[in-house]
């Protein structure tokens, strides 16, 4: 067994004694952090990591800490197949895995003492899951969470997560060692242009009158708003047919950027946008967010040259670049086929695909 461990500052207080209790147990535990105090944290990106966790499978449970187990509980019960309570007893513990099933405990800082943990999660782990009716009910809430294919991850911009399951299917043929060259092109374009449909979704309409062999009628057109897509080079190049085979007539930029060896910050080669692309909807795409720092950039140069209503279009995202991103642009909208657990030791989404650029082009 494989528990999944995250915490804010006001969780720090628990977490050596949830380490010690869970290390008696002879118990794996996927630590995700907080590893500092800081108090200006926010309790949903260790509970987004955790939740992550859970729903590819990198851990088989989780628990979360912060200062009651009220907030982080919430924000992880926005990630598909995380049933996470917040429980402050082992009468609280007992009964939630008993009927409810859940698979991510929650225990406060504020409201739990560190003497007090072993038995809370003593009573969540030994008590089993009643099924029955209680297993009907677990199955409605899947249902709905297959169906609803916005997951907002936090303030100012949106996050979208694509769980169609064309879209899924794709995923997970395009992430396996055995995919070739060949087909991860074939499927890069086919889930860019799969998602083209949701990314293009505000854009606005106005009604234009055109005559049809029957008769005359109004029909619905796109304002004259335009769009581009701006690649950030060399694998977002692979995402680019996807959306012209749906959206012909959009604009194509790009950007170039590389990582400096020292600094380890990206350093802008190449950048070459449309000329109006103050006027435009602008798609920057990227497949793989990992870190956030190259497509941050981006967003960051298209911004000084004047683009406004900027989306990040990716394949793979992992929560540390998610709130990269957003931290550094509020505004941006970010969609994404599929939002992974965490990175590794080496900046690499997990589970992810490895390099995309590599995969896409052949090369190592």
């Amino acid at each position: 067994m494989k528990i999944a461990l995250g915490n804010d500052h006001a969780g720090f207080v628990l977490r050596d004694a949830v380490l010690r209790f869970l290390h008696s147990r002879n118990i794996e535990v996927l630590d995700l952090g907080a590893f500092e105090y800081d108090k200006e944290d926010s309790y949903a990106d260790p509970a987004f990591r955790v939740g992550g966790a859970i729903a590819d499978e990198t851990a088989d449970l989780g628990v979360l800490l912060c200062g009651t187990g009220y907030g982080i509980s919430i924000a992880a019960n926005k990630v598909p197949g995380v049933r996470a309570v917040a429980c402050s007893s082992p009468d609280n513990a007992k009964i939630a895995k008993a009927h409810n099933g859940i698979n991510v405990i929650a225990l406060g800082g504020r409201e739990t003492k560190p003497e007090e943990v072993a038995d809370i999660l003593a009573a969540w782990l030994d008590t089993p899951f009643e099924g029955g009716r209680h297993l009907q009910r677990i199955e409605n809430i899947a249902k709905v969470e297959k169906a609803n294919l916005n997951l907002h991850i936090q303030g100012g911009g949106k996050i979208t997560i694509f769980n169609h399951p064309l879209i899924q299917h794709k995923v997970g043929i395009i992430r396996s060692v055995d995919t070739s060259v060949k087909q991860f092109r074939e499927l890069l374009n086919e889930i860019t242009g799969l998602m083209v449909y949701e990314i293009t979704r505000t854009l606005p309409l106005t009604e234009k009158e055109i005559t049809t062999p029957i008769q005359k009628t109004t029909v619905h057109t796109i304002e004259g708003r335009k769009m581009a897509i701006i690649p950030v080079l060399r694998a977002g190049l692979g995402m680019v047919d996807g959306i012209l085979q749906i959206v012909p007539n959009c604009k194509v930029g790009h950007i170039g950027l590389y990582r400096d060896e020292k600094t380890l910050k990206p350093v802008e080669y190449y950048c070459k946008l449309p000329f109006d692309i103050e006027e435009r909807d602008i798609f920057v795409l990227d497949p793989m967010l990992a870190t956030g720092g190259s497509s941050s950039a981006a967003i960051e140069l298209v911004k000084k040259r004047g683009g406004k209503k900027i989306s990040l279009v990716c394949l793979i995202a992992a929560p540390e670049g998610i709130d990269r991103v957003h931290a550094d642009h509020p505004d941006v909208n970010i969609f994404s086929a599929a939002l992974d657990s965490h990175l590794n030791e080496h900046g690499y989404i997990v589970p992810g695909l490895g390099d995309a650029g590599d995969r896409l082009f052949g090369t190592k």
